[in-house]
């Protein structure tokens, strides 16, 4: 069969497991299967996503094929001895055995180590590659070690280097004083952008253009046009900062059952609850906060709105602000092993006063908080994947370049096998996750009712391959992997965030992936 074929009939095989967890009692009465399918069907889309790519050239088609085999054998792995509860009898692996063998062959692999392949990007975007790349280069790569050693700052020059660039304008739409045209150039420029600034650090380049890209993309979905008009340009311009306060201590992703409670008041609103893992508080000027305004809670996510929630820039150790008339917001630093740059915060709010105006969506906006928070969500997991490709390139760039450097036991380490075969792996990896991530974004730009899913599938796949992708960099480097001497050992702290945030794995594959495939 052909590559075509062989991914055709390995849909079938998955959409078929997918009926059989339906029938047995569906996801929460088989989690563990759910998510083997969740994340065997992702990796099977990435490389579906990757078709065209592979018909481009004969490098671009080994490198497909490889990952093809890659993601076959992930598959297998996830289904022998459980085959039952799959649904599959006989030997359901024989279509593939062949193609397998041949394509995840050590020497197929090797062949491929020094070949990553060409990105294929028509002129416009090889123009947003090239500028951010240069920027990433020459203005964030410089001080990503040292934030990311003492635990600092972003330099303000980046925020303002980065704001000339128009990077945090990307999805703010040009009539509100952005750069995004619409559509499919839209989505494609912010992937783009975000890579080649992931690839300089995902503390301080990539992640610094997620926060705008949420909460413009919750005012264009559900802001009144005074607000629009309001936040959009000074959001696009940097004028303004945001950071994203949804999750609670007690219910992280389950978004429904939050405690944190606006209540009505002369004017405005009053803020009561806290709020964790609010990234980037301390230097955000306004915070994009789902709250409960309805005090009935088996309304769930339907008794939530969003509110534009203005403070005072705070230090990054710790902050505590009061108002005159009487609120109070405190945030209490959270030390992470990576990303950092960012800082993330507990948040406590008690009776912190939010105008009317403030309210996203106005009156009509009540009750809807939980649905423009999500349509920044949706594509924060694509904009996740493409920071997740950055990390994972710089994390090849590293293991390359020390590679063919370093000489052990008389021999280039780049000379032996088994070096070469991880780093062929890598390249079919990164390739085909970043192409994915564009296909993925051309169908968000042509508003494919099928776009969202396919974001959180190239979350689900890439994130947990970024994590094997810096392992293996790392490992390549030898003790110096593990000194800090080296930049790899920081990409694969940071890697190890991106299948936490913005949708954890475990809740992303059952609640999102495997509840659409069962149709639970």
């Amino acid at each position: 069969m052909s590559t075509e074929q062989i991914l055709e009939d390995a849909h079938r095989l998955v959409g078929a497991a997918a009926e059989a967890l339906r029938a047995r009692g569906g996801v929460e009465a088989h989690q563990s299967v759910a998510y083997d399918l969740a994340h065997a069907t992702s990796a099977l889309a990435t490389a579906r996503a990757c078709l065209d790519y592979r018909a481009r050239g004969d490098l671009e088609a080994r490198l497909v094929d490889a990952f093809v085999a890659l993601a076959l054998s992930d598959l297998a792995s996830r289904v022998i001895g459980r085959e039952e509860l799959w649904g599959l009898t006989g030997d359901w692996f024989a279509p593939y055995r062949e193609f397998v063998a041949a394509k995840r062959s050590p020497e197929y692999l090797a062949a491929l180590a020094e070949s990553p392949g060409a990105r294929h990007l028509d002129d416009e975007y090889e123009m947003v590659a090239s500028t951010f790349h240069r920027f990433a280069l020459e203005q964030v790569r410089p001080h990503a070690e040292h934030v990311h050693r003492t635990n600092g700052d972003i330099p303000e020059s980046i925020i303002e280097g980065l704001a000339e660039l128009g990077g945090f304008g990307l999805s703010v739409p040009e009539e509100f004083g952005g750069y995004s045209p619409g559509g499919e150039a839209e989505y494609l420029g912010m992937v783009v952008a975000t890579e080649e600034l992931s690839w300089a650090s995902l503390g301080i380049g990539g992640s610094l253009i997620t926060r705008p890209e949420i909460m413009a993309r919750a005012l264009v979905q559900g802001g009144t046009p005074a607000q629009k008009e309001r936040w959009l340009g000074p959001l696009a311009r940097a004028e303004i900062l945001a950071a994203i306060a949804v999750t609670e201590p007690d219910y992280g992703s389950d978004v429904a059952g939050l405690s944190t409670t606006a209540t009505r008041t002369t004017g405005g609103w009053l803020i009561n609850g806290t709020k964790t893992w609010c990234t980037f508080a301390a230097r955000a000027d306004v915070l994009v906060l789902l709250a409960r305004t309805d005090p009935d809670r088996s309304l769930a996510h339907r008794g939530l709105s969003l509110f534009l929630v203005e403070k005072p820039r705070g230090e990054a150790s710790g902050f505590l602000f009061h108002q005159e008339s009487g609120g109070r917001l405190e945030g209490r630093p959270i030390d992470t092993l990576g990303y950092r740059g960012m800082h993330s915060y507990e948040l406590a709010f008690e009776n912190w006063f939010v105008p009317e105006a403030n309210l996203l969506g106005g009156d009509g906006g009540l009750g809807r908080g939980f649905y423009f928070q999500m349509a920044g969500f949706e594509n924060g997991r694509l904009q996740t994947a493409a920071r997740a490709v950055g990390v994972m390139q710089a994390a090849y760039d590293a293991a390359l370049s020390y590679a063919r450097e370093r000489v052990v036991f008389g021999e280039s380490v780049i000379d032996y096998e088994l070096t070469r075969v991880k780093l062929g792996t890598m390249a079919a990896i990164i390739q085909c996750s970043r192409q994915s991530a564009l296909s993925v974004a051309r169908a968000m730009g042509s508003a494919d009712p099928d776009a969202a899913l396919r974001a959180s599938m190239a979350k689900a796949y890439v994130c947990r391959a970024a994590e094997w992708v810096t392992r293996e960099a790392m490992q390549i480097h030898g003790g110096m992997g593990y000194a800090e001497e080296y930049p790899v050992s920081r990409y694969f702290v940071d890697a190890r965030v991106l299948s936490i945030f913005e949708g954890a794995d475990e809740t992303l594959c059952l609640k999102v992936i495997a509840r659409r495939l069962a149709g639970d």
